[in-house]
């Protein structure tokens, strides 16, 4: 392992990604993303997907050259088009003309349509949280992976969720929720298909549609929500949010990111932004959030949602990030 100061890992993913396409805003955009996840121990988000981003670029499953861009909105609402470019950059407009108009309007709807890859979306409810002070929601789809309740061919995506509450005090980080809707993450499923270890029943079906406890047959068929069909519901409501207001694609009209080929995966995101002072009122807010925290931090074991991910981007920013040596060559390489 390499340890990294975040601005060094910062200014060497921006150049990777500039090498292979991107202009320079969506590549400063992309890195400071990845680099927040590692920071936040989010290593599946983080530097790994860097060389994946590359490749995107390079085989034109993302255009380098895309500036996202408001085209329509009224009121609290508001759709990006990211235009086949990398996410970061679209949702970046997108969360600035959420806190502009939940500002104006108490709350507010942005839309990303034509989209890619969103990595960990609960970074961008954290920021509307902690530097504007709102509540805030954050949805995304993605290839499809699970089937709908009663289906055996995957239909959506793991359609992440996140949420992100501000909290009374000086540097108190905000209460951040962000999770997957399946049962388990891919990447354990790959892990254990690589080892020849079987998986829980319950995680995967294979390609017939049947439940399985073979990792390689998981791999080739589709993953299951979790909570059974309570969470593929849920999966499907974020694709319908995802999707539907924005005309973007669902998650059985992208490809996989892990195939060697496929199409511009034109992917929806949708952040929500609440004004707390439009509603019960800004103390009342931060009384209420605070009497939880202390309910729950009152009983053994229990830790604030969020708190680890923000103790550890704090290590992070003294310390700088381990990378793996054979991924920082890679990155380098791709650098230049």
């Amino acid at each position: 392992m390499v340890r990294l100061p975040l601005a060094e890992a910062e200014a060497l993913v921006r150049r990777a990604l500039a090498a292979a396409g991107a202009n320079p805003a969506m590549a400063a955009a992309t890195a400071r993303a990845l680099v927040a996840a590692e920071a936040q121990g989010q290593s599946g988000h983080g530097l790994s997907r860097v060389p994946q981003y590359a490749a995107f670029l390079r085989n034109g499953r993302a255009d380098g050259r895309a500036v996202p861009a408001v085209v329509a909105g009224r009121g609290g609402a508001v759709l990006v088009d990211a235009r086949d470019g990398l996410a970061y950059a679209a949702l970046d407009l997108a969360l600035a003309e959420a806190a502009r108009r939940a500002r104006a309007h108490g709350v507010a709807f942005a839309g990303v349509t034509n989209s890619h890859h969103a990595g960990a979306i609960g970074l961008f409810v954290e920021r509307l949280a902690a530097e504007e002070g709102l509540v805030a929601l954050a949805f995304t789809n993605s290839p499809a992976a699970m089937p709908v309740p009663g289906g055996r061919r995957p239909l959506m995506g793991t359609n992440p969720v996140a949420a992100a509450f501000p909290r009374r005090g000086e540097g108190l980080p905000p209460l951040v929720v962000d999770l997957a809707l399946s049962a388990v993450a891919r990447g354990r499923i790959m892990v254990a298909a690589r080892e020849g270890r079987p998986i829980p029943e319950g995680w995967a079906l294979d390609a017939a549609g049947a439940p399985t406890t073979d990792a390689r047959a998981a791999l080739s068929g589709a993953m299951l929500a979790i909570g059974g069909a309570r969470g593929a519901l849920l999966a499907l409501v974020v694709e319908l949010l995802c999707c539907a207001l924005t005309g973007a694609q669902f998650g059985f009209e992208a490809d996989s990111f892990f195939a060697d080929a496929g199409n511009r995966p034109r992917l929806g995101q949708a952040l929500v932004a609440i004004a707390p002072d439009a509603l019960a009122g800004r103390e009342v807010f931060l009384d209420r959030v605070e009497a939880m925290a202390a309910a729950m931090l009152a009983e053994e074991g229990v830790r604030l949602p969020g708190a680890r991910r923000a103790a550890l981007a704090a290590r992070a920013a003294a310390e700088g990030i381990e990378v793996p040596e054979a991924l920082l060559r890679q990155i380098e390489a791709l650098a230049g």
